[in-house]
């Protein structure tokens, strides 16, 4: 239980701390560069970020079968496994980045819409990119190994310094000029140094790793298996998850869109929560389902208690008080047309996060095959139904259609983590505990003066830190809750 929650806060140390170094330094970066440079600077942190997708899941595939051999007590195969992977991942790198290279000039010149003063300055933009391509998808490779070994403190001491300078790196260079070009060039700089420190770190875990250089092609067929349906998933998923904006820009205008879209990006971000816990427990998934499967069931009741306390004390006060918020944050014209909006995708974001724990489950059992076909599935009618609730209930509908769409996922992700596992079944009380908190929510959504909605948010939350205290936790963790408070009380006393 300590381990789990070391390393789910050094996870969420690792994700908030470049929002926060965003928020600083952003403004800065739009004053300076100006913002027609400033929008090719968001497609350099986007490739950044996200080209690291386009390693075919040779990543995922990695922290699963050294966690596999871990947990069987294989660990001479492991620098088979790490080389193999390698090899495929800078292969891979060399590929798309050889793409991206050939791409520049026409990505710079017709297919976007860059000023003619920045065009040269865009093109060795994108060449600088391209030459990181192959830096960034071997990285993600590296990264796997730490988390296989569970070492996700060493993950995240390199990974805040480097995510953090990715935002503050370019300030550093504006005093001295504003050229693209060279402030792309101080981020690859960064990710050249966080490679050799990701290097270092996988020499702490297993030095055997780097002295010992070997590969077997017998790994070749699962690791392309695993991570070609990863890709799907990698695809289809954003794919499904940015397709309403899309739809509404085109078929109730811009406008809409802001209406949308921020409080979408505000409830969202709650999904950090889930998303540094499942991290976590996905290496611990798969070295268990080997050695100890009643401890990958534990595990996997454990990630739902903890998630599901951690997030509803803040989907209620989203949903009871999303009128007065986006008043006081916005304005009370944002306030009328996304309150509703905000309430619906509030919903489903608590059954989203749920459903965090099977995905991770499934992949981590060696099955990404089955939620990639799933999405698949749910991809046609989704899109019925989004231009039907749209088409209906405006921007209102478009939130109620994302929120059966994650339900329906969530439902499914259980039932087939169940067929993986009989003691994954959602019990009776699992079913009552999540209809009590969607009541309570709608209530409170439904309230209509404030001085009921206050009064009742209070004593809900009462209600639910005595239930969640004495009915939702295990003995073991209600004794792990209270040292950590004497720890912390003995530290500021």
């Amino acid at each position: 239980m300590s381990a789990l929650a070391k390393n789910t806060a050094w996870n969420l140390i690792g994700q908030l701390a470049p929002m926060l170094a965003a928020v600083f330094a952003i403004p800065w970066l739009i004053a300076g560069m100006g913002i027609d440079r400033f929008g090719v600077l968001t497609l350099a942190w986007m490739v950044l970020g996200y080209f690291s997708v386009f390693d075919l899941g040779l990543g995922r595939a990695l922290i699963v079968l050294i966690s596999e051999q871990l947990g069987a007590g294989r660990s001479e195969e492991i620098p088979r496994l790490f080389w193999t992977a390698i090899f495929l991942m800078l292969l891979l790198g060399v590929v798309g980045g050889a793409v991206m290279w050939v791409s520049s000039g026409w990505l710079s010149k017709d297919a976007l819409m860059i000023p003619v003063n920045l065009i040269s300055e865009t093109t060795a933009t994108f060449q600088l990119l391209a030459v990181s391509v192959p830096i960034v998808i071997v990285a993600t490779g590296l990264r796997g190994v730490l988390e296989a070994y569970q070492r996700f403190d060493l993950v995240n001491l390199a990974r805040v310094p480097m995510s953090v300078l990715t935002y503050l790196s370019p300030l550093c260079i504006l005093p001295f000029s504003d050229r693209l070009d060279l402030v792309v060039l101080s981020l690859l700089a960064v990710r050249v140094v966080f490679f050799f420190v990701s290097v270092i770190l996988v020499r702490v875990v297993n030095p055997e790793l780097l002295v010992r250089v070997d590969w077997d092609r017998r790994y070749l067929r699962r690791m392309l298996g695993f991570g070609g349906w990863m890709t799907v998933t990698n695809l289809v998923g954003p794919f499904m998850m940015y397709l309403d904006r899309f739809a509404i820009g085109s078929m109730l205008g811009m406008a809409a869109v802001a209406y949308y879209v921020t409080p979408y990006e505000l409830v969202t971000k709650l999904l950090v929560v889930p998303g540094a816990l499942v991290g976590v427990l996905f290496p611990m998934f798969a070295s268990s389902l080997i050695a100890d499967r009643i401890k990958a069931v534990q595990l996997f009741w454990a990630g739902i208690r903890w998630i599901f306390i951690g997030l509803f004390p803040a989907i209620l006060v989203l949903c009871v008080f999303a009128e007065e918020g986006l008043a006081l944050w916005l304005s009370e014209g944002f306030a009328q047309n996304s309150t509703l909006v905000l309430q619906w995708l509030a919903v489903g974001v608590l059954i989203n996060s749920l459903a965090f724990v099977p995905f991770g489950f499934i992949q981590a059992a060696g099955r990404p095959d089955l939620t990639a076909k799933l999405h698949l599935l749910e991809l046609v009618p989704y899109l019925g139904l989004l231009w039907s609730g749209m088409t209906h209930f405006g921007l209102e509908g478009v939130a109620i259609v994302w929120t059966i769409r994650v339900t329906f996922d969530a439902i499914a992700m259980f039932v087939i983590a169940s067929t993986l596992d009989d003691q994954l079944k959602w019990r009776f009380k699992h079913i009552a505990w999540l209809l009590l908190a969607l009541t309570l929510l709608l209530c409170g959504s439904w309230l209509g003066s404030l001085h009921l909605r206050l009064p009742y948010a209070i004593i809900v939350m009462l209600f639910f830190g005595v239930a969640g205290w004495y009915f939702l936790l295990l003995n073991n963790e209600r004794d792990f809750i209270k040292r950590c408070l004497i720890i912390s009380r003995g530290s500021v006393v």
